[in-house]
């Protein structure tokens, strides 16, 4: 049996109050809470090694810069990459997707090209995009999804050719929930030779990834959304990619050498990493890593399962309300709206309760609007949510809408 209540006992912000209401929190999809494991291992770093990194001889840097690349190692084996040079630190998912935006078209797209997304991308796997057709002429090319939420993999080979120069996919919507087969996407793009990219921001919380197995060629994901700190993220490519593309930023410690008349870029990964690192999340990334072994991951699952379920169901009996995201395959993600409510009315008396949701389009606009809506209720659950919470949840969305008729 799992035990969510042990669990909490890492997170201490979960037991705090607020407006005098215990804390529920539900709003995991867009940032999960830290354990003191991670914040101590932050803390421990700039309390005893806080210094730049690969720049210094002394004992603090060559620390600082040991913790760093130790914790791209971690970073490495977590998602299955067999070489760790294809682990590049970020700011996080949307700055490792602009990276490749930049960079890949730089050096692969031209005028007239095309780019493949889906309509299930969140706004990071879609405006760099944009920008990028903008700049190279380039057009966008959408995967449609169903009503329940799954894309239409039949209709990808219709919108491949010969000028499709990259997929752009979530490894599960943050809005829906939504799973996607991420292993048929890749078939189909290398069945034409096309790379492809996965943003994998919900999958990799709730999933194991292995990115030689999926067989993707760029994946990224941010550390806040997995236990980790903020201002943290990583872009994996394969290294043989990466030594292909450009730098997207230019600046100190990823050149090689540096003279008026010419520059020359380091290696890959550090090729990537310009300017003074976020070592300090970067390690704290690590930490979140290192703290998941913790949980039996399988009976971890099975708790949120049980959470989203009971949830859906009991929401879903209320009058009035729609679910999104309706396929089996989902991360524990319930979206719903309300005929007639506006959802920031509903978050805000869920939030009087103490109970902490979503609300609004989730930087997913193109989605509302194929499904017809201008925003959305969002509850996202996490393995330290409990049934009690869930059953708040329940009682305190009826009472909103009783409360707004």
């Amino acid at each position: 049996m799992f035990d969510p209540e042990i669990i909490r006992r890492d997170f201490p912000i979960l037991s705090r109050e607020v407006y005098g209401k215990p804390l529920v929190y539900l709003d995991n999809a867009a940032t999960a809470q830290k354990p003191l494991q991670v914040i101590d291992a932050m803390d421990k770093l700039a309390l005893s090694s806080n210094a730049n990194i690969h720049r210094g001889i002394h004992r603090l840097s060559i620390e600082s810069t040991e913790a760093y690349e130790a914790a791209r190692q971690t970073v490495a084996r977590f998602i299955g990459a067999s070489d760790a040079r294809g682990v590049v630190f970020t700011s996080g998912a949307t700055a490792a997707i602009n990276t490749v935006a930049y960079s890949f078209s730089e050096r692969f797209i031209s005028e007239g090209d095309n780019i493949i997304i889906t309509e299930a991308e969140h706004h990071s796997n879609i405006v760099p995009w944009q920008i990028v057709c903008g700049r190279k002429k380039a057009i966008i090319r959408v995967l449609p999804c169903d009503e329940s939420g799954n894309l239409e993999y039949g209709k990808l080979p219709e919108l491949i050719d010969k000028r499709t120069r990259l997929v752009a996919v979530t490894g599960a919507s943050n809005v829906l929930g939504i799973k996607n087969d991420i292993k048929r996407m890749v078939d189909t793009a290398h069945g034409h030779g096309i790379p492809v990219l996965v943003d994998g921001c919900q999958s990799v919380v709730h999933g194991s990834i292995d990115v030689e197995q999926s067989g993707c060629d760029f994946f990224v994901f941010s550390g806040h959304k997995l236990y980790g700190p903020t201002g943290i993220g990583v872009l994996y490519g394969r290294p043989h990619l990466l030594e292909q593309l450009p730098p997207f930023m230019g600046g100190g410690d990823m050149v090689a050498t540096v003279s008026f008349n010419k520059t020359t870029f380091a290696d890959i990964p550090l090729k990537f990493e310009a300017g003074t690192a976020n070592f300090t999340g970067a390690v704290g990334l690590a930490a979140a890593i290192d703290y998941l072994p913790r949980l039996d991951g399988r009976a971890a699952g099975m708790h949120e399962r049980n959470l989203l379920d009971y949830a859906t169901a009991e929401i879903s009996s209320i009058p009035g309300v729609r679910i999104y995201g309706t396929g089996e395959d989902k991360c524990p993600i319930l979206s719903f709206s309300v005929e007639g409510v506006h959802p920031s009315d509903i978050g805000l008396i869920l939030d009087k309760m103490g109970i902490a949701v979503r609300t609004g389009m989730h930087c997913a606009e193109p989605l509302m609007q194929r499904y017809g809506v201008t925003g959305m209720c969002r509850a996202s659950f996490a393995f330290y949510n409990t049934m009690e919470e869930a059953r708040l949840l329940v009682e305190g969305v009826a009472k909103a809408i009783n409360m707004l008729g």
